[in-house]
């Protein structure tokens, strides 16, 4: 039975289930316990589990992230939760040396039941230092599973899919997205955590994104470009390593056109690799080449206008998808 919840209880509801249903998973990280987290993600888990299970750690980020990593390889299925993706820079040895290589150095010998929950993106006037996409940096591992859900269904039934998984996982959560309400309901089988959804099905275009802009781009699917005649299909991914390469290319030979929306930048970006992947799967299906639509190559500005201007709007995404539809005829060109 469906029931509508925000993103954080979802994610909330998915924590309090694992840790319910197996004693080896806790949860560690800065205010998870008595303050219940800066996003309320585990609010109300200290008072029910009790502080062995919910445990609170100094401000060390590449401490506790690699104290995650010694509990996976003892048998444990620990929960990580780094304040902001951007601390993760100081975790990068707990995740990419060890998290991310010992299963493949040990033969498999050693899984790593270990999750590293990191919530990210542009919100509201937090600066430069606190408003960074690091996704692009982390697909460029082998080793790790990056999960990136955009509605409270996929961050109830992805946070559960990571933290049963033997493989390290990077689960990225949008700032944005905490307080979004959506239908939830924890009586359906999940898909395969790896596979995109195609939100809204079109004919004209193809709009892929994750995480906040996928949203984004659906509302300006529905929206605006709909009352303008084209008829959009907007591709979640939902994970970004693996890549639902299948879906993406099933989409782009329909349609023919491809729009790839992401809030990062775009040189170098995760949009560059799927614009790579897509050109190389379905080069004799496309009409012309993949159009990226990106947040602008410098440090997020704290002023707030200046702020909304360098990351992708539903405008920016109609008017780019308006550019690759075949009765469009203007020159202009995306960010």
């Amino acid at each position: 039975m469906s029931e509508i919840v925000t993103y954080w209880q979802a994610l909330n509801r998915a924590l309090d289930e694992a840790m319910a249903a197996d004693e080896s998973v806790f949860v560690l990280g800065e205010d998870v316990g008595l303050y219940g987290g800066s996003y309320r993600v585990t609010e109300g888990l200290y008072a029910r589990y009790g502080e062995e299970r919910v445990r609170d750690t100094p401000i060390s980020e590449g401490s506790f992230a690699g104290l995650g990593v010694g509990a996976a390889l003892a048998g444990m299925r620990p929960v990580v939760e780094i304040m902001t993706v951007n601390f993760a820079l100081l975790a990068l040895d707990a995740i990419v040396n060890m998290a991310a290589k010992v299963p493949f150095m040990s033969g498999g010998q050693f899984p790593m039941g270990v999750t590293f929950r990191m919530p990210g993106g542009v919100a509201h006037q937090l600066a430069a230092q606190h408003s960074q996409r690091l996704e692009q940096m982390f697909m460029n591992v082998p080793g790790l599973r990056i999960m990136i859900p955009a509605t409270p269904q996929d961050a109830y039934w992805q946070l559960g899919q990571a933290i049963r998984s033997d493989e390290p996982v990077v689960f990225l959560e949008h700032e944005l997205l905490y307080f979004e309400k959506g239908e939830l309901d924890t009586g359906i089988e999940p898909p395969p955590a790896h596979r995109a959804a195609i939100r809204t099905a079109g004919r004209d275009v193809t709009i892929v994104a994750y995480s906040r802009m996928a949203e984004l781009a659906r509302t300006a699917a529905e929206g605006p470009l709909a009352t303008s005649g084209v008829s959009a299909e907007v591709i979640d991914l939902r994970s970004l390593g693996p890549v639902d390469w299948e879906t993406c290319v099933g989409s782009a030979d329909r349609t023919g056109r491809v729009l790839i929306v992401e809030e990062d930048s775009r040189f170098a970006g995760a949009g560059a690799e799927l614009a790579a992947g897509i050109t190389d799967r379905c080069f004799d299906s496309l009409d012309r080449p993949p159009l990226r639509l990106g947040a602008l190559d410098l440090p997020t500005p704290f002023n707030g206008a200046l702020e909304r201007a360098t990351i992708p709007t539903v405008d920016d995404i109609v008017a780019a998808a308006l550019q690759l539809s075949p009765t469009h005829r203007s020159t202009g060109g995306a960010r």
